[in-house]
């Protein structure tokens, strides 16, 4: 699904370099490389303030102590989504209410969060999936009526840019009180390992989201708050801040992969292929099909014979899954999320991807759909 041997040999001179000054200057912790990348990312997002930690779960985790939400407090999230989400709340005793999402663009809207919205909820959680951020001004305006929070996913749509009406622009993850994001290897900025960070324009919070990753100290050995010893390896950071140096790149050559795919496929029966808001930019961290009902378990099998990999993303949504099974919740409670496990298909895009690797699943993709073919 993702080249990232390919990626990493076309830079390959600067990383190799990066990593042979990390082990040379043993700046192991918490040292230049983290604070270099905490600064750089910070102006490629136009924020005030990025927190690196180890992990885009344990800057959840981060966000939700930061804000000082409390057991029982009610948080508003998408069941269509990564289970990272579902774990922090669950952890720290708050109770997810499960919203349904945009058959379209994937995420929230304020009409699902509104059906679930009670005076115990405190926050809601848009989840910008498959690289397209969520529509994110009249969210932000219900959160603002309703006083609740806004922690944003942004772990799959670095780099996705949202216009808001009066023209302004502004990244995805600065959006709400605080952004989480991850450095997941398969994503468009990807590490070696785990990573994580946390991005806000608030100096009060931005200092209590480092203190709490630090320990719950500013000062050595003084711990003001319960907090957890997150911290991004300097190792990552430095690998990171080569590859945020071309994010702008690998983010247009997915979109120019996107492009590619929407064109091949724009006459094929049976698939829908991705939609983008107008008043935001999509960078595709997934190329998402939905596929006509009944037929999208059978492509992909004709797509494995055909040695084309693909993959489901999530196959079964958060709410029926039976570690957060609510019985408030059953089946049918969100049509939209439950439908959609069943249709959507993911294909392969990353930045090594070629007009002819493309031009090949296409083919394959239409010859199974014209002809109907069921495994």
């Amino acid at each position: 699904m993702v080249d990232l041997k390919s990626q990493y040999l076309r830079l390959k001179t600067d990383i190799d370099e990066a990593i042979r000054h990390y082990l040379e200057t043993t700046d192991f912790i918490n040292r230049h490389p983290v604070h270099e990348f905490q600064r750089d990312l910070a102006a490629f997002l136009w924020a005030n303030h990025v927190i690196t930690c180890a992990s885009g779960t344990d800057a959840l985790q981060i966000a939700m102590m930061g804000l000082e939400l409390k057991p029982g407090d009610e948080i508003i999230l998408p069941s269509f989504a990564p289970v990272a989400v579902a774990e922090v709340v669950t952890v720290l005793g708050l109770k997810p209410v499960w919203a349904d999402i945009d058959p379209e663009t994937f995420t929230l809207t304020p009409e699902t969060v509104e059906n679930v919205l009670t005076s115990r909820t405190k926050a809601i959680v848009p989840v910008h999936l498959f690289g397209q951020c969520a529509d994110m001004e009249p969210l932000l305006s219900l959160a603002s009526a309703n006083q609740l929070y806004v922690i944003e996913d942004a772990a799959q749509a670095l780099g996705s840019e949202y216009e808001f009406s009066d023209g302004s622009v502004e990244s995805a993850g600065t959006l709400g009180h605080v952004g989480c994001t991850s450095f997941f290897p398969l994503g468009n900025l990807g590490c070696y390992g785990d990573g994580g960070a946390l991005i806000t324009n608030d100096p009060e919070l931005a200092d209590r989201l480092q203190m709490i990753a630090n320990n719950g100290q500013r000062k050595k050995y003084i711990h003001e708050v319960v907090g957890v010893d997150s911290r991004l390896d300097a190792l990552q950071a430095s690998i990171l801040t080569v590859k945020l140096k071309h994010l702008t790149e690998f983010n247009r050559q997915r979109q120019i992969a996107a492009a590619r795919y929407d064109y091949l496929l724009k006459d094929v029966p049976g698939v829908k292929t991705p939609v983008t808001l107008d008043a935001a930019s999509h960078v595709y961290h997934q190329y998402t099909l939905t596929v006509q009902p009944g037929m999208r378990d059978a492509l992909r099998v004709h797509l494995h014979q055909h040695g084309i990999p693909s993959r489901v993303y999530y196959p079964v949504p958060m709410h029926l899954q039976p570690a957060y099974y609510n019985e408030h919740f059953p089946a049918g409670t969100l049509p939209v999320t439950e439908r959609l496990c069943q249709q959507v298909l993911s294909l392969p895009i990353h930045t090594e991807l070629v007009s002819q690797q493309q031009e090949t699943i296409v083919s394959v993709i239409a010859d199974f759909m014209t002809t109907k073919k069921y495994a």
